[in-house]
């Protein structure tokens, strides 16, 4: 299955907020995700990710994303092309995310020292 092909589903009304900051945003995207385990077998999943106006601060496709709900407070039928081009663009960005593995580590090792 081609990323192309993968079901997007994009939530617009009341979308949780920002899990590394808590700030509210106007979308989240939740979409098919995949990795390899430990024994190189491929797990499939579902991955979400939240347009924070905080966090995505000056990230090209994030910010263009953000200016047109600045700019449109509702979505209209004439203006569906154009917030598809963009929020897909945003998604692109979100999927291609990766964990930072070292701050992963150090969070997990200021939590078995309590200090979390």
């Amino acid at each position: 299955m081609s990323e192309e092909d993968d079901e997007i589903v994009l939530q617009l009304a009341n979308p949780p907020n920002c899990p590394r900051c808590g700030e509210p945003g106007p979308v989240s995207a939740r979409f098919p995700h995949s990795w390899t385990n430990a024994r190189g077998k491929e797990v499939p999943g579902i991955r979400e990710a939240m347009l924070c106006p905080v966090c995505d601060r000056d990230e090209p496709a994030a910010d263009k994303l953000m200016a047109f709900f600045a700019e449109h407070k509702t979505l209209e039928p004439s203006k569906l092309e154009t917030f598809h081009d963009l929020a897909a663009a945003w998604v692109d960005v979100a999927r291609a995310r990766q964990v930072d593995q070292q701050q992963l580590a150090d969070e997990f090792e200021r939590s078995r020292s309590g200090e979390l």
